[in-house]
């Protein structure tokens, strides 16, 4: 594949002006190198104050991107910006790659200084595809609750909503009974995900090609109440009370409200999420270098 025929689709939020001119000059670079580039809408807007006689190809929604037929989309910003991008992948199995202008960087490992030669290395064949899971979310007897994008790539959560009093959430494995949580949330995390939230709720570091899901209590008022590593073929179903009338349900970091006792099935989606991953890139080394993994500052 030569770099000329390589169509990019890039994608990015609100950035400051510093990241905003590197992201400029970059866009130019990329141009000038043959690259043929798709923008974000939104993203195309803030270029168009530094590159104003530069025009692109925008997208606004999966189904444009789509028919754009991108060879890579490149999502420059941190995990959280990769989680947006994610959204307007969907099923189409266009590769993803991030570029880390954040802190921690976990799913966007590349750093800005290395793009150029990134791009050069994929445009070359020289890179490998990670797949990773996703979860489905959907309401019981209500299709289309959360609109088109009713998937996650790192959790779903439910949590209270208009209350500081816990809620309780019943929840069902297979149809099997497991429990009845009382806490302030509880988050069903894939892989990708138990680095996140999950994470910081106490949860476990799993292996990205775990074929496993992670059910994580968010403050849970039960001493006994631990995170639980199941099968990643298992279907969840939860119903949420609480003293409100209504509850939040998030996927990644979209929220949705929705009326206690509605009964959520969440299960793993049908298509996966790819990112290119280069030969120096492992998950054990993002472990050690990004969460400091067995760092002693006495050693």
């Amino acid at each position: 594949m030569k770099k000329e025929g390589v169509k990019i689709a890039l994608y990015s939020l609100q950035l400051n002006e510093v990241d905003i001119v590197f992201l400029a000059d970059l866009v130019l670079e990329l141009k000038q190198t043959g690259y043929q580039l798709s923008v974000e809408a939104e993203f195309a807007d803030s270029l168009a104050t530094y590159l104003p006689d530069t025009h692109f190809s925008v997208f606004t929604s999966a189904s444009e991107l789509k028919k754009m037929e991108a060879d890579l989309m490149l999502s420059i910003g941190g995990d959280g910006t990769m989680l947006r991008a994610a959204t307007f992948i969907g099923d189409s199995e266009l590769p993803l790659i991030g570029v880390n202008l954040g802190r921690l960087g976990f799913l966007a490992t590349l750093q800005r200084e290395n793009v150029v030669e990134a791009l050069e290395r994929f445009s070359q064949g020289n890179y490998r595809v990670e797949e990773r899971s996703l979860l489905q979310a959907q309401l019981k007897g209500e299709s289309g609750a959360f609109g088109k994008i009713d998937y996650a790539l790192n959790e779903v959560a439910v949590s209270r909503k208009d209350t500081t009093s816990m809620i309780t959430i019943e929840t069902w494995l297979d149809g099997v009974y497991l429990t009845t949580y009382w806490a302030d949330g509880l988050l069903i995390a894939t892989p990708t995900g138990s680095t996140g939230y999950s994470l910081s709720c106490g949860g476990p570091v799993v292996s990205p090609h775990s074929s496993s899901l992670v059910v994580t209590p968010v403050a849970p008022h039960h001493l006994n109440a631990r995170p639980l590593i199941i099968e990643d073929r298992t279907e969840i179903r939860l119903k949420v009370d609480s003293r409100e009338p209504q509850h939040l349900v998030s996927l990644d970091s979209r929220i949705s409200t929705v009326d206690n006792g509605q009964e959520l099935c969440i299960r793993k989606a049908p298509f996966v999420l790819k990112l290119v991953v280069f030969e120096e890139d492992h998950f054990f080394q993002t472990l050690r270098e990004k969460l400091l993994w067995g760092e002693d500052k006495r050693n």
